[in-house]
């Protein structure tokens, strides 16, 4: 084994477009694999990281939606096999912290990641997005940061379970408990918010019900099982609410996922709920943004309100069992695939994004 120089796509400096470039991949560490990529989905959490909205720990090596075949494997690994046809995942639990330990390990607080840094040409080393770094032809993770899943998967498809799929089914199902004969309601249908859509469905929910601003979301909502859609575009708040309520039987949904994570949908997700109902919130807010509801609304309108991170999901419980589903045409994942583009299409894939004409691009080697 030894050192292998790859072309990635990497963010150098806030706001500055990215780049191809080479990049050293080291051989890997005793319980690190070398995973050749075959494709990766462009998600938003890319362009927070291009745009310094993660952390300011450039260069960032972009990418984290991804499948590949595991072709090289540290002297330590068990848990994969020179061959294997992968899911790659930013939650490889650890099994000690105290959130394992207690039988939790959806919220790992000491997720492993690869034992060495890929770096550029010049030796400057590299921040791996999530942990991943998957615009790129081969990438360096932990072996528990990839799961083994069905070749029969394409893997345009599968790869998007390793983030924004993922994270809005889980929400649905993982965290959201969404059940048969349910009301759910989803504010935000871009990528997360359909797949949450997906997720209620899947679960059995009778009454799905899709709220966004576009009405090209909506119709994506919709051919991903919402029973009815809302736009929300210049309804006020008590508007959006009464809209829910009408939908299901003047009570509000059972679940109301936010997958937009600001103030005013969040009151609208708290508000659109049946007493009891429950309110998760899968989409990021920004640092500055403050929220007020009334403490007795709180309490007297009971439920729970959650937040759901990576949609609670363990991805060697979740990511084969969701494979398994669609390859026996029971969730249509290949409907999220918008367009395949190459690694040399990634700043334009983030324009598209921006306008909203696209679930996902995703990049095939």
């Amino acid at each position: 084994m030894s050192n292998h120089t790859v072309k990635g796509v990497i963010a150098r400096s806030v706001h500055a477009p990215v780049e191809l470039v080479d990049i050293i991949v080291p051989e890997p560490g005793s319980h690190d694999v070398i995973v050749d990529i075959k494709a990766c989905g462009v998600c938003h959490t890319d362009l927070h990281y291009r745009d310094g909205g993660i952390n300011d720990e450039f260069p960032f090596l972009l990418g984290h939606e991804a499948a590949g075949v595991v072709s090289e494997v540290g002297d330590s690994v068990t848990h994969v096999a020179v061959g294997d046809y992968v899911i790659l995942n930013w939650r490889a639990v650890c099994g000690s912290c105290r959130a394992c330990k207690k039988g939790k390990p959806q919220y790992c607080f000491a997720t492993h990641n690869a034992s060495k840094k890929m770096t550029l040409a010049d030796g400057t080393e590299l921040s791996p997005a999530l942990g991943i770094g998957a615009f790129i032809e081969k990438t360096i993770v932990h072996e528990g940061q990839c799961t083994k899943v069905s070749t029969d998967a394409d893997p345009a498809v599968a790869g998007l379970l390793g983030c924004g799929v993922m994270a809005g089914l889980g929400a649905a199902i993982n965290t959201g408990e969404a059940a048969r004969g349910e009301s759910v309601a989803v504010i935000g249908c871009g990528g997360v918010g359909t797949a949450a859509i997906a997720g209620a469905v899947l679960a059995g929910a009778t009454t799905v019900i899709a709220l966004d601003l576009d009405d090209r979301k909506l119709a994506f909502a919709q051919e991903l099982g919402a029973t009815h859609t809302i736009n929300t575009k210049g309804l006020d708040e008590a508007a959006v609410i009464k809209a829910v309520q009408d939908l299901t039987g003047g009570h509000g949904a059972d679940l109301v996922i936010d997958a937009v994570g600001r103030p005013e949908t969040y009151r609208q997700a708290f508000n659109a709920r049946d007493l009891a109902g429950r309110v998760v919130l899968v989409g990021v807010p920004t640092p500055e943004m403050k929220l007020e509801l009334p403490l007795l609304d709180v309490f007297g309108r009971g439920g729970s309100l959650k937040s759901s991170w990576y949609g609670d999901c363990l991805p060697e419980r979740d990511f084969p069992y969701l494979i398994d589903l669609f390859l026996q045409g029971r969730l249509p994942l290949d409907k999220f695939v918008s367009e395949r583009i190459g690694v040399d299409a990634v700043e334009q894939a983030f324009e598209t994004m921006k306008q909203g004409t696209v679930l996902r691009s995703v990049v095939v080697f």
